[in-house]
């Protein structure tokens, strides 16, 4: 079985981290399948948006498997950073598509950094978050303190990078870290319901506010202005555009193309 599942349904991307039987730890085959993946789902105009999640309902993922990691250092003594070269290459896939974690177990460490590479998080009640790297001699090195830092208040985002315990769903609930709480078994109903409520509106649209918003957070307010304006240029020129107000006209859904 590969190591990352990878499933088109009604215009959504459903990708597994297959690998229960180690707590879905990400190895290099998993970072490697996993940036595959993001590129299938930028590049695939019959994606509109992804859900991720990991196989079975103890873990998203632990982290990154450091049993290779400590095989790979033996052998070469480049396990750290031939590990770090695999996660480079998922984050470097700019994907503006919506993506939603669907959390249902342990997210660990590099599972956690995973995480929160995604929009929008969903975590199962029995769910567990923490970065460990400090307890094991390391720095979360995949984007976890640059991202945490500005999705959560900056104190907290402090605590969780250097003290390294473990939240639970509903202190990552209440800091502001994922989205919903719900019980194990309405997880992925819970994450396939937000994804089709988000491919009911205009593909193009949907991808140019999640660059906007992206991008913007590294601009000063003028220049993320002008950037909202040549987006929205852009979408003005589009099939999608022209079809929003004509269907409100005639008192009708809208059907979006994508184009």
């Amino acid at each position: 079985m590969p190591v990352i599942l990878y499933e088109v349904r009604d215009h959504i991307a459903f990708i597994t981290i297959n690998r229960p039987e180690v707590m879905n730890a990400l190895n290099r085959e998993a970072w490697e399948g996993l940036a595959h993946a993001w590129e299938r789902v930028r590049d695939d105009p019959e994606v509109r948006s992804a859900i991720v999640t990991g196989a079975g309902d103890k873990a998203f993922s632990a982290g990154a498997d450091l049993k290779e990691m400590a095989r790979l250092d033996a052998e070469t003594g480049q396990g750290e950073a031939t590990s770090r070269r695999w996660s480079d290459a998922l984050t470097a896939v700019e994907v503006w598509k919506p993506i939603i974690a669907a959390i249902n177990g342990y997210c660990l460490a590099g599972g956690m950094e995973f995480a929160l590479m995604c929009d929008f998080r969903i975590a199962a009640e029995h769910a567990t978050f923490a970065l460990t790297e400090v307890t094991i001699g390391g720095i979360p090195g995949t984007g976890g303190a640059q991202r945490l830092v500005r999705l959560v208040p900056f104190t907290h985002a402090l605590e969780l990078l250097m003290v390294g315990d473990r939240i639970s769903a509903q202190e990552a609930f209440r800091i502001g870290l994922v989205n919903q709480v719900v019980p194990q078994s309405q997880l992925m109903p819970r994450a396939e319901a937000l994804a089709r409520r988000l491919n009911r509106n205009a593909p193009l649209s949907v991808q140019a506010v999640k660059e906007a918003a992206y991008r913007g957070l590294e601009m000063s307010l003028p220049q993320g202005l002008r950037m909202e304006g040549l987006l929205l240029e852009k979408l003005q020129h589009t099939e999608d555009n022209r079809e929003g107000p004509r269907a409100f006209v005639e008192k009708r859904p809208p059907v979006f193309k994508g184009r």
